[in-house]
């Protein structure tokens, strides 16, 4: 690939959307590296919403509490060379928010439309001035519909269990519930009122069921070198 941060280059925005295990995390945090871009993890502000709520006993249905909750909250994303720290009200709780309870409680309380303007809002704020690899699953249909590029990244489910099956193992975790688990999401994301979880009309669709890892951060950099060549 040429230089695709160059002096006559603006920083793009660049919107990674699909479903649970279909590998958007691991290809934002790469292509953010990449281009020297910050990535922004929309699911790890929702997680630490999440532990919050977890931590003040309140209810994932209760949308009022958890709205008031996301008010009184300072959630930041600080990027370091193994990842993104996860800082909720200055507390480092980077490791926590991947916990499996809290994934799931994530899950449950971004469902709600109140929580979900929060979080666009302050997503946006993060993201707005460019040179920002956004992954989630509204990002570029609902926080920036007008990225210069959006992507929605997919693979057959058996596919995604699979992977996330081999990623809890790297993390010295045993589930026989991974399936249902995202199955159960995967409907919440896609039947939601707010925001439910479909591709923009204008994003490059990548099914990465047959692809590694390298071939489809490959198509993405090849999208962003066309984008940024018709910048110049």
């Amino acid at each position: 690939m040429n230089d695709l941060t160059g002096p006559s280059t603006r920083k793009l925005i660049i919107a990674i959307d699909g479903p649970a295990g279909a590998g958007k995390s691991t290809i934002a945090a790469r292509l953010a590296r990449k281009l020297g871009y910050v990535n922004l993890e929309s699911g790890a502000m929702y997680r630490a919403l999440a532990l919050k709520a977890i931590e003040n006993d309140i209810s994932f249905d209760d949308e009022p509490a958890l709205a008031g909750l996301a008010d009184e909250s300072k959630i930041h994303l600080e990027p370091t060379i193994n990842g993104n720290r996860v800082l909720l009200d200055e507390v480092d709780v980077t490791q926590r928010v991947r916990e499996a309870d809290v994934t799931e409680a994530a899950s449950r309380v971004s469902v709600h439309p109140r929580v979900r303007e929060w979080m666009v809002s302050h997503q946006r704020a993060l993201g707005i001035k460019g040179g920002v690899v956004m992954e989630g699953r509204d990002i570029g249909t609902k926080v920036f519909p007008d990225a210069d590029i959006k992507i929605f990244l997919d693979a057959d489910p058996v596919v995604r269990e699979q992977r996330r099956l081999e990623q809890q193992k790297l993390k010295g975790i045993t589930s026989q519930s991974v399936a249902t688990e995202i199955r159960e999401r995967d409907f919440r994301d896609r039947t939601r009122a707010a925001s439910p979880l479909v591709p923009a009309v204008d994003a490059l669709i990548l099914d990465s069921t047959a692809l590694s890892e390298d071939e489809v951060l490959r198509r993405v950099e090849e999208a962003v070198q066309k984008k940024t060549d018709a910048l110049r």
